[in-house]
């Protein structure tokens, strides 16, 4: 994460990056790639069909029938969102806390952005009572919800909300006239398959909901930006996409050729590309399990990490010792934690959260090992615990926390 001087934080150029997964590309991907290195002609604007059609079949693993004319791709889901808000219009309804790039792609556009308190169960859902009374609330002072963004795997709290409670977000949404966004880039970054339920709005809402899905989750690098998003298969819905595409022409917003071909064979998940991101999945899971451990053992505060490469971790409980240190909100807590881990630990403020709560996103990433082939042996491991890369990172975490008991 890039830093600046005190008097210039804030610009969202220096805002958090996504926790990446620390491993090197996968050679089946470089490959493909590389072959089609020399293709000069652009993508069109909402991606070829080749890329769109992989993404149908994609969806429809994942029990989303859809139509290749309800897909749009775009250079990475930061400018096909800008794209998608920008075509359909209204203010934005989001939950607190939420990822980092939301907010500012709202507050480009000139719209506002309202932030709702999620359940206590989970992120990436509003609390549906709190959301129809801040809708309520909202127009009651002449502003205009129109769009709730939500995620079913959600950075920053690394949950994935039960089914009922995403059911009655979307319900909620539905009552009061929202349009459903649902960020589904970590879907397939679930730790326990088996044991977590992943449903989508499109599922509940088929007629008011677009899935937005960013590549860089599961399936590529995340230098290698490309995302696709669905659109509702009804009239409606083809005159959104229709006006997005008019948005990413506009602004050049174009998947790069090659890139294209590498998406399109990463969305048709073979053996190689769907067996690296289980075993990633899997991988990152176990770390941010343990990390979970040292913080409890302290007794900070963190939600069990069930998906993705991070976990949220609330640091109050430890504000005596962090005072000590000079630490009295989130924005010196990431300062000082990051400095000492090594790795970037965005606080709770780049994520819509309160700046007087300690709280800090920290990644896994980090955690796996300093060099490509340290990263890489843990995906192997019969215990990635017990890699001493692994155990020094982990012990590092842990004397730092010890350290403010």
């Amino acid at each position: 994460m890039q830093r600046t001087a005190a008097e210039g934080r804030g610009p969202v150029r220096y805002g958090p990056p996504a926790p990446q997964p620390g491993l090197p590309v996968l050679p089946e991907l470089l490959s493909v790639l590389a072959a089609a290195a020399g293709r000069s002609a652009p993508e069109p604007p909402g991606g070829g069909r080749p890329v769109r059609e992989a993404a149908c079949r994609h969806w429809g693993r994942r029990g989303l029938a859809t139509a290749p004319e309800d897909v749009a791709a775009g250079p990475g889901a930061a400018g096909l969102l800008l794209a998608l808000l920008g075509a359909h219009g209204g203010d934005v309804m989001l939950p607190r806390p939420c990822p980092a790039w939301w907010t500012p792609q709202v507050r480009l556009l000139g719209r506002r952005a309202y932030h709702v308190p999620t359940p206590a169960e989970c992120g990436g859902v509003p609390d549906p009572y709190a959301l129809l009374e801040t809708v309520r609330r909202v127009r009651a002072e002449g502003g205009d919800p129109g769009v709730l963004l939500l995620s079913v795997a959600d950075d920053p709290t690394a949950t994935v909300p039960p089914p009922e409670l995403l059911r009655e977000a979307c319900e909620a949404a539905e009552s009061a006239g929202l349009f459903v966004v649902a960020d589904e880039t970590w879907r397939d970054t679930v730790h326990r398959p088996h044991e977590t339920l992943v449903l989508s709005p499109a599922e509940m809402l088929p007629d008011r909901a677009a899935v937005l899905v960013d590549l860089a989750g599961a399936l590529l690098p995340a230098g290698w930006p490309a995302a696709v998003v669905r659109f509702p298969a009804t009239a409606r819905g083809a005159g959104l996409r229709a006006r997005t595409l008019d948005v990413l022409t506009a602004t050049g917003a174009l998947v790069a050729g090659p890139v294209a071909g590498a998406a399109a064979h990463a969305l048709e998940e073979p053996a190689a590309v769907a067996a690296r991101a289980r075993r990633a999945a899997v991988l990152h899971g176990a770390v941010a399990a343990a990390a979970h451990r040292e913080l409890l053992a302290v007794g900070a505060l963190a939600r069990p990490p069930q998906a993705g490469r991070h976990l949220y971790a609330d640091l109050t409980p430890l504000r005596a010792g962090l005072a000590r240190q000079g630490v009295g909100d989130a924005m010196e807590l990431e300062d000082w934690l990051g400095a000492r881990l090594g790795a970037p630990a965005p606080g709770g403020q780049r994520f819509a959260d309160d700046m007087g709560a300690l709280r800090v996103r920290l990644s896994t990433g980090p955690l796996l090992g300093a060099t490509p082939e340290e990263r890489l042996a843990g995906l192997t491991a019969a215990d990635p615990l017990a890699l001493p890369q692994v155990r020094r990172s982990l012990d590092l975490l842990g004397s730092v926390l010890a350290g403010l008991v």
